[in-house]
């Protein structure tokens, strides 16, 4: 029996399973609900675009650039989308500026440089879940922190308390797609930095990091996309959602301390406007937010496939 069992090589056993092998109707079943959920999705999502295309086109026939140049007003004729584009401008500088370095900078310490301890899984754990964190319990935060308790440095509800919280909220994004980008990056690119004697921080510099670069840069950017998005966190902190004047001194650096509005506040005020106009420049400004969404994710492709080229 023993001689017998030793004769049975591995391909014999792939034939013997071949020959016993049924038809797995419950696995095809399966993938054909998952395509046909798929489907039905993305057929929403087509119908949802040709209605907002089809209500929105009209705006930029009659009124061009002017509907990009003008501010908000009660008037459909004459209201624009140009005071949220700036708004949404300062929170993307916010984001860029303070949520993507201090992101990444974790993500390299907690990949590269810190030990596999009890508090470092906790503190991973914890990065993990505030990722699912749904936006409007950051907007109470920021009213706790920003709005009330740093008040003498943001000016309570402005464009700096707004834009803090939004580089907070995408922050553990960042973390977590610049980890696993690092993560990604092969064991053997590190010995080989080590084994011509390069330092820790020179082999995360110069092989890590770029290694890495295309894979930072879409989750970055896929974060940028969200705060650009997101309205519940701005509302709480006081963005305008009605008519917003210029006011006296409109220089980059005193609007920090200004009232604000976004595009998808903007978006959000003027969908519950009952007039028929108001819902025809609802379609034009969402056409504009999803042209500043593809807009940055086609820079982050462009900068990917540039870093890979190089690479």
């Amino acid at each position: 029996m023993a001689s017998r069992t030793k004769d049975v090589t591995a391909g014999d056993v792939v034939a013997l399973g071949l020959k016993g092998r049924r038809f797995d109707w419950r696995s095809y079943l399966f993938q054909g609900a998952l395509l046909l959920s798929l489907l039905i999705s993305l057929s929403f999502l087509v119908v949802l675009l040709m209605e907002v295309i089809q209500g929105g086109l009209s705006v930029f026939t009659d009124r061009g650039t002017d509907f990009l140049e003008k501010g908000l007003s009660s008037l459909p004729q004459t209201a624009g989308v140009w005071q949220g584009l700036v708004g949404s401008f300062y929170i993307a500088i916010f984001v860029i500026v303070i949520a993507f370095p201090l992101g990444v900078a974790a993500a390299v310490y907690l990949e590269e440089y810190a030990a596999d301890t009890r508090m470092n899984r906790f503190i991973n754990v914890n990065i993990r879940n505030l990722a699912g964190v749904p936006a409007v319990v950051y907007g109470i935060l920021a009213v706790t922190i920003f709005v009330k308790v740093l008040r003498p440095v943001t000016g309570g509800p402005t464009l700096m308390s707004g834009g803090l919280i939004m580089a907070v909220l995408v922050l553990p994004i960042v973390i977590i797609t610049a980890a696993e980008a690092l993560r990604a990056v092969p064991a053997s690119i590190r010995e080989a930095g080590f084994g011509v004697g390069a330092t820790r921080w020179e082999v995360v510099r110069s092989h890590v990091l770029p290694s890495a670069a295309p894979g930072i840069l879409t989750g970055t950017v896929l974060s940028l996309s969200r705060a650009l998005g997101e309205t519940a966190p701005l509302l709480l902190v006081g963005a305008i959602t009605g008519f917003l004047s210029y006011g006296g001194d409109t220089g980059p650096f005193s609007l920090l301390k200004e009232r604000f509005t976004t595009l998808p506040t903007v978006v959000y005020d003027w969908a519950r406007e009952p007039s028929q106009g108001f819902r025809s420049l609802t379609s034009a400004a969402i056409i504009v937010l999803l042209g500043v969404t593809l807009t940055a994710n086609a820079c982050a492709i462009l900068l990917r496939n540039r870093f890979e080229r190089k690479w």
